[in-house]
């Protein structure tokens, strides 16, 4: 399922407070040549409702919008599967991310569904809704594994990744922050699909500190594209700052 036009790019993540700073965002960089679409989380949806946001941002572009729902995959398969993928997908959203933190029973029905003849109908997943899943496992920050001081076994971020290609996934979040991880999960999951597709967010020397160069080289043989938050957002010159982010794709086309 393709999602974005181009094989490189960027993404704003739009985690900001208020819609008139979604609305800066998106109209100084939607013309830019390298942004790919925008993501948007929690805090907008919640505050101002995810139609409206998606109304806004669409106002400017046609480009895709991806909801981070921070974090869908931690409930139940019923929850993760079901009416909030119709709520998103009727909001104008185009793709979710998902880190099934809750199993692999959560992953399924939120990308698949599930089959039981009770559940079939409620519980369809992002294919049967039009959505296209985006499936994270690591996270960028320090203490999120056990072996780091964390909660989640080492080895559960590859199992989430290896289940989702069973299930279809294409699409992939990886930790822009941690190079060798995003080697290891590159190597993995290109082992599996001809051609998976990376999304990395951390970027930022000064922010998360994923060094988007590094990044990019990391995974350079497949579609990829940075989710970068701060270092736009957080910018004295959005535009000026999106130009310099997107003119590091060029080098890969």
């Amino acid at each position: 399922m393709q999602l974005f036009k181009s094989r490189y790019g960027i993404m704003p993540a739009c985690d900001v407070k208020d819609i008139g700073e979604l609305e800066r965002i998106v109209e100084e960089t939607s013309d830019i040549d390298g942004v790919v679409g925008y993501k948007v989380g929690a805090i907008l949806a919640l505050k101002y409702g995810l139609p409206h946001i998606c109304e806004t941002i669409s106002s400017y572009t046609d480009l895709p919008i991806i909801y981070d729902h921070q974090k869908l995959g931690s409930d139940i398969p019923e929850i993760c599967g079901g009416d909030i993928l119709a709520v998103c997908k009727a909001a104008g959203v185009s793709s979710i991310i998902i880190f099934p933190q809750a199993g692999p029973e959560t992953l399924k029905a939120a990308v698949i569904g599930v089959g039981t003849e009770k559940l079939k109908d409620t519980v369809k997943g992002c294919f049967k809704f039009g959505l296209t899943p985006i499936v994270g496992g690591e996270m960028t920050h320090s203490k999120y594994l056990r072996s780091e001081g964390g909660y989640i076994a080492d080895d559960a971020p590859k199992r989430m990744y290896m289940d989702a290609t069973k299930l279809g996934v294409e699409h992939f979040v990886i930790p822009g922050t941690k190079i060798e991880k995003m080697r290891a999960y590159c190597r993995l999951l290109e082992q599996e699909l001809e051609e998976p597709n990376f999304l990395f967010p951390g970027i930022g020397k000064e922010h998360q500190g994923g060094d988007i160069v590094a990044a990019f080289e990391t995974v350079k043989h497949f579609p990829s594209y940075a989710i970068v938050g701060r270092a736009i957002y957080a910018a004295k010159d959005i535009k000026e700052a999106t130009k310099r982010l997107c003119e590091v794709t060029q080098n890969f086309l």
